[in-house]
């Protein structure tokens, strides 16, 4: 992982939230059950949040001497992604119930990121 990685990355998830938000707000807006697009909306939502996040920490890495720590912080962000987001996508999308075992992985990947970026920022930063 690098900045010009996690840029990338960041780039292509906060094109995909765009997409995706649009595909919930035209295509399923009638075709799924209330209960099911809100969880739709739910993972949009964090999804574009947290791609935002993974945008600044390339941002930071670009600019870090010693980016090791960051490093881990743009991969728990693409883990939370991918488990948080995409079980709650494909939640919704299927009604596959197993899923919600998955979500809070996700959940546990994001806050671990916040957590790692802070401890970063107190060690770094003067």
């Amino acid at each position: 992982m690098n900045a010009r990685f996690c840029l990338l990355i960041a780039a292509l998830a906060l094109a995909a939230a765009v997409v995706l938000g649009a595909f919930g707000a035209h295509a399923l807006k009638g075709r799924l059950a209330a209960e099911m697009l809100a969880t739709y909306h739910t993972a949009v939502e964090y999804h574009f949040w947290h791609a935002l996040g993974l945008l600044g920490v390339g941002a930071l890495m670009s600019r870090s001497r010693d980016d090791s720590a960051l490093k881990w912080v743009a991969w728990l962000l693409i883990a939370g992604l991918l488990l948080f987001s995409g079980s709650l996508y494909v939640l919704a999308l299927t009604g596959a119930s197993w899923l919600g075992a998955v979500t809070p992985s996700g959940g546990v990947a994001f806050i671990a990121a916040w957590l790692w970026l802070a401890w970063w920022a107190w060690g770094t930063l003067k």
